[in-house]
């Protein structure tokens, strides 16, 4: 649950709590969007815990808090159970309709409804004086729009947004890697700076048909995941054999598998299940005990292999987990500039909470022509199926059209400049193929803009950069269970699931909002090597980490 600072900050001054730290505050927003809390219900767990422990308002208490009370406590949101009453009434073609209530209706039509559809209200109030809706003024691009002019391309009439005018922290350094004292950001003018795909055999170019799996197909692009994983971990940490994991056996063996919940629930380490590859295991599951093991980080849909003990073939004593392994770095050959290569890059949504008017996107137009970068990456959403005026379908003008008018203003900005433009679509984005993985977007044609996929892997003069726009490491921080609890550093640990799983969702299933097309995900969202660079924005708190390679999660 997104939680305003303000409203955190009112809530714990109603106890007499002051929160002034940056930190503690972004910490506390993280907790809500993870635990599906609101500030009301934060500031009250945190009280009943204060005064439990008698300890005070610190990040560290916030580790224990997180660890000892809401990770205990949460639970997902139950689904509304009906009852139905039974009556002997006879129905004929006049009454048959009340056998539907009006929230199975509605819910009915919201399943064909988009995401952003379904948190709206389900019923529109009007009033009689409301004219009827003209289907002729119906946009293509699944908005509802008005006839085309020049004053639905500027929407004069919106207010601009005080809250984004009046902040004060524009151009704030918040997060860096090593010292940024005394460093020149614009970027040396590489006219000839080479932006291609790292794997075009294998990278989505183009639309696609989807909805149409066959089960064999995904039970098959699941089968093989494992099985390419096995022969991985089989030569990096020299297994003699990987044996049938429901095979009852009197010796310790090894195992290699899929982790799987065996509820619909959120995993836990009493619901962990191993399912094994057709070729090893038949395909079948097992249950895994983990309370002998010490170290381990274990999400739905994760590739591991365990060592242990399996004496009844009903539950797998797992004594220790192996994880996955990254891939080798890529061989490129570096650029024979002798300039450095400077890359700028922004993630969305491109406009302010309260309206759609564009003036993000005019300031970073101005950051564009200020420091003249190599490079710049824009990830979506560029428009946001999550605005206010979109959820209401109060916006007036073509979803489309809005996109294309903001590539035109950036696509005049850099035409003068040495810059190349990299644009990446976001499932976020009303006006696009909703589908994983996301082919690019269908728009102006232009040699300095490059429209590419989500996920996609690119090479800018030998450096080699992954890139997605999907929420990956919210979704994976929402289903991950670790052991012991606030042992590493967990951001980087969610981002290098990414990397030992070789993919960049390596979640299953995946989260409700991510529609996975398993044909597709097995050709094109698979990491092809470990990139040089690494970037993964995210609702959680941004921050740079270098390791292998370099983690970069803008906000």
């Amino acid at each position: 649950m997104d939680v305003a600072e303000q409203d955190l900050v009112e809530e714990f001054d109603g106890f007499g709590i002051g929160v002034d730290d940056p930190d503690i505050i972004d910490k506390l927003k993280e907790l809500c969007l993870f635990y599906r809390l609101d500030a009301i219900k934060c500031a009250a767990e945190w009280v009943a815990f204060e005064h439990s422990k008698n300890v005070s308002l610190t990040l560290e208490t916030l580790e224990i808090f997180e660890r000892e009370r809401l990770s205990k406590t949460s639970t997902r949101t139950p689904k509304n159970v009906r009852t139905k009453k039974s009556s002997q009434k006879v129905l004929d073609i006049n009454t048959i309709g009340d056998l539907f209530e009006a929230d199975e209706t509605d819910d009915l039509l919201d399943a064909y409804g988009t995401p952003a559809a379904k948190n709206a209200k389900k019923r529109l109030q009007t009033t009689p004086e409301a004219a009827p809706n003209n289907k002729r003024l119906t946009s293509v691009s699944r908005s509802p729009a008005v006839p085309f002019s020049p004053r639905s391309l500027s929407p004069a009439a919106t207010t601009p947004s005080a809250k984004y005018s009046s902040r004060t922290n524009a151009g704030e350094v918040v997060c860096s890697f090593g010292s940024t004292e005394r460093i020149n950001w614009q970027g040396q003018g590489q006219g000839s700076c080479s932006v291609t795909l790292y794997d075009p055999g294998n990278s989505l170019t183009d639309r696609f048909r989807y909805m149409f799996q066959k089960l064999t197909d995904k039970a098959h692009v699941l089968n093989d995941a494992i099985e390419d994983m096995s022969v991985h971990l089989q030569t990096h940490y020299k297994v003699e054999e990987f044996s049938h994991v429901s095979l009852p056996m009197q010796e310790p063996v090894t195992v290699v598998g899929r982790v799987c919940c065996d509820s619909v629930g959120k995993l836990n380490a009493k619901s962990v299940l191993l399912e094994g590859s057709r070729e090893t295991s038949s395909g079948r599951h097992i249950a895994v005990d983990l309370s002998d093991v010490q170290h381990y980080s274990l999400f739905p849909g994760q590739l591991v292999a365990m060592d242990g003990l399996n004496s009844t073939g009903n539950k797998f004593v797992a004594k220790k987990v192996y994880e996955g392994i990254a891939l080798p770095q890529p061989d490129v050959g570096l650029s024979t500039s002798q300039s450095p290569l400077t890359v700028c890059i922004a993630a969305g949504p491109f406009t302010s909470s309260n309206n759609m008017l564009m003036e993000p996107i005019a300031d970073l137009i101005k950051i564009i022509k200020r420091d003249r970068p190599d490079v710049c990456i824009l990830l979506g959403p560029f428009v946001d199926a999550r605005h206010e005026e979109i959820e209401k379908c109060t916006s007036n003008m073509p979803y489309d059209d809005f996109f294309q008018q903001v590539i035109k203003d950036i696509n005049s900005a850099i035409e003068s400049l040495p810059t190349q433009l990299v644009v990446v679509p976001s499932q976020r984005d009303v006006h696009h193929e909703y589908v994983y993985p996301q082919p690019p977007f269908n728009s102006l044609s232009s040699k300095k803009i490059h429209f590419v996929s989500d996920p996609c892997t690119l090479n800018i003069d030998g450096v080699v950069f992954g890139i997605t726009s999907t929420d990956i490491l919210f979704h994976l921080g929402c289903e991950e269970i670790s052991s012991p609890p606030g042992s590493s550093d967990r951001l980087s640990r969610l981002t290098r699931h990414i990397i030992t799983q070789h993919s960049y969702y390596p979640l299953y299933p995946p989260a409700e909002d991510v529609n996975l097309d398993q044909d597709r995900y097995e050709t094109h969202a698979r990491l092809p090597v470990t990139p040089h660079v690494l970037v993964t924005p995210s609702d959680l708190r941004y921050y740079v980490k270098v390791s292998m390679l370099l983690y970069d999660s803008p906000r």
